[in-house]
């Protein structure tokens, strides 16, 4: 595993109405107020101009095959009762986010269990690869998009509303896991095509993805990192848990009676 890369700052906004309409169009823990305002940024590599206020936003979690394969559960936990476990109450973090619309990206394609899951109306992703799923997301409407690993089901709604907020000046953002790997990645579609390409062969769990990321990048800050957050890829990542935090209610029933901490 490779060392963490050095952290892009967010980029600043650039007036004083593009900051208003930033702050005022992220997305919200559902119940909290919000309004809109006009705002644009240039995007530099295609030259459109691009506006946040009128996104359409999708996120994304991931229920596919990846590099580093499911979420190893602790000491007498049922393998696949914990992944889905997981991949539930990441669900659900996204689905209690306003001004974004929850989906699942599926691969195999038939995993009844996992579509059982969700809140009816989700959309349905069918998707193997992540170009793929971003794709699918941009044919559904969506102009920005994030993809979450299955297995942060404590990851704090504000995270990803900081990586939607980036987007109005970069075309991706990142929210790095604190293990190796990503967490979330967003970005605006359709995708540009150097990452696209990137995305060919670098998944989520790759230990240095972020920076292999980067690396395609045509120039410095096109993928600025957000606070990092962890994922529960090893059984001894339960201990990253803080039983004192609202959420992750389905891996909390299913460690009940097991320290966390």
């Amino acid at each position: 595993m490779t060392g963490s890369p050095q952290a892009e700052p967010f980029p600043q906004v650039e007036t004083a109405a593009q900051a208003e309409a930033h702050e005022q169009n992220v997305p919200f823990a559902r119940g909290e107020p919000r309004e809109q305002a006009e705002a644009f940024a240039r995007d530099e590599e295609d030259e459109r101009e691009y506006s946040p206020v009128r996104a359409v936003r999708y996120a994304g979690v991931l229920a596919v095959r990846s590099s580093g394969g499911d979420a190893q559960p602790p000491p007498g936990v049922d393998a696949e009762e914990y992944r889905l476990a997981l991949l539930e109450d990441t669900y659900e973090v996204v689905a209690g986010l306003e001004l974004v619309t929850a989906a699942l990206v599926l691969d195999p394609p038939d995993q009844p269990d996992v579509e059982a899951l969700t809140w009816p109306g989700t959309p349905i992703v069918r998707e193997p690869t992540l170009p793929g799923a971003f794709a699918a997301l941009h044919a559904l409407g969506a102009t920005e998009a994030a993809l979450l690993s299955p297995d942060a089901p404590d990851l704090p709604p504000l995270l990803l509303g900081k990586l939607f907020r980036a987007l109005g000046q970069a075309p991706a953002a990142a929210c790095q896991s604190a293990g190796g790997g990503i967490v979330a990645l967003a970005a605006r579609l359709p995708l540009p095509s150097w990452l696209a390409d990137a995305l060919t062969s670098t998944d989520l769990d790759v230990p240095d993805a972020l920076s292999r990321l980067r690396a395609a990048a045509p120039r410095h800050g096109r993928i600025p990192q957000g606070p990092s957050w962890h994922r529960l890829r090893t059984p001894a990542d339960v201990a990253l848990l803080d039983p004192r935090l609202e959420g992750w209610e389905s891996t909390r029933a299913l460690l009940e009676g097991r320290p966390v901490a």
